[in-house]
């Protein structure tokens, strides 16, 4: 029986009267992508640092390929950190071989590795460049290379995504697809919920240091129920509006052509009979449809408002970045 590359059992972390990590279990299983959601702050990165033995947990304990994080397993790790940091006098090329050959590779084999990667993602003209004289996008591309260099059995992505543009985006989303299919189990942090239904076997959403759910998309959509989403100018409180109806609305956007609320549909009701309800209490109404179910949704009907207003908070940050 093959053995998971990770499993956190009842791990807790905290800092002075803070608790970052609260009672958490997880596992990642051998050959999957993973997602690990939730807004700046849930306690994510601090998970990922005990994983790989970087902080002890205060209670609970780490398992990394069957043992205590060391030396051994950790080679078979590639880790991006959230805190980018490359050496700025050394070149795109010298610098994904330096980690190579930190991971184990011969001179000549991390060389060739480097130049297979840069090619691979149209590095390869921007090789003998400093990393100084790189855009922001280009150095982190190196960096994620770097972190792909020795071609580890794991590799565990600290929000990979950020700062990013949506073209380098797309490409990370496909370099990491190639690293699945090459054979490698992928842990990703992230708070854009869009990047794990594209590329996510199981999810794992934490929020305030705890683990909300843990599955597969489909137990995650699962959790919803049938729904239709609504935009009415912004204040109207759809909520109370059709609380009397026996429908349940959450506001799931808050943009200024209007607020767009997610409404729970009852066993036996259909969207129409949403809309009439909404209609009969004098919503301002500027949109309706079916709704088709995202991962946002769910952590909003999971976790309540203050925590959805602290993930909007998380990618709005992550918009005015990339």
């Amino acid at each position: 029986m093959p053995v998971s590359p990770l499993v956190l059992s009842s791990v807790t972390k905290r800092f002075g009267h803070f608790t970052a990590v609260d009672n958490l279990s997880m596992e990642v299983p051998e050959g999957q992508i993973i997602g690990f959601l939730g807004p700046n702050g849930a306690g994510k990165s601090t998970s990922l640092r005990m994983a790989l033995g970087v902080m002890p947990p205060d209670e609970g304990h780490v398992e990394l390929f069957g043992s205590a994080p060391g030396i051994e397993a950790l080679k078979r790790v590639g880790f991006l950190p959230e805190e980018r940091g490359l050496y700025k006098k050394m070149t795109a090329r010298d610098t994904i071989t330096h980690f190579a050959r930190l991971k184990g590779l011969s001179a000549g084999d991390a060389r060739a590795r480097a130049d297979e990667l840069l090619q691979a993602t149209g590095l390869d003209e921007f090789s003998r460049a400093r990393i100084s004289k790189l855009s922001k996008g280009m150095a982190q591309k190196v960096q994620i290379l770097s972190t792909l260099a020795h071609r580890p059995d794991f590799l565990i992505l600290d929000e990979p995504f950020s700062g990013l543009d949506p073209v380098n985006q797309q490409a990370l989303e496909d370099l990491i697809r190639a690293e699945h299919d090459r054979g490698a189990t992928i842990l990703f942090s992230t708070h854009v919920m869009e990047h794990a239904e594209r590329l996510c076997d199981r999810i794992i959403m934490m929020a305030r240091g705890r683990k909300v759910l843990d599955g597969t998309l489909a137990e995650a959509f699962a959790t919803l129920g049938q729904g239709a989403r609504i935009t009415v100018e912004p204040g109207f409180d759809m909520a109370a509006a059709l609380a009397n109806a026996g429908f349940e609305a959450s506001r799931v956007a808050d943009e200024s052509q209007g607020d767009t609320w997610r409404i729970e549909l009852p066993r036996g009701r259909e969207a129409q009979d949403a809309l009439r309800a909404a209609l009969e209490a004098g919503a301002p109404i500027r949109g309706f449809a079916p709704d088709e179910a995202r991962l946002r949704d769910v952590f909003v009907s999971l976790v309540g408002e203050a925590d959805a207003e602290a993930l909007a908070a998380s990618e709005a940050a992550e918009g005015e970045a990339a």
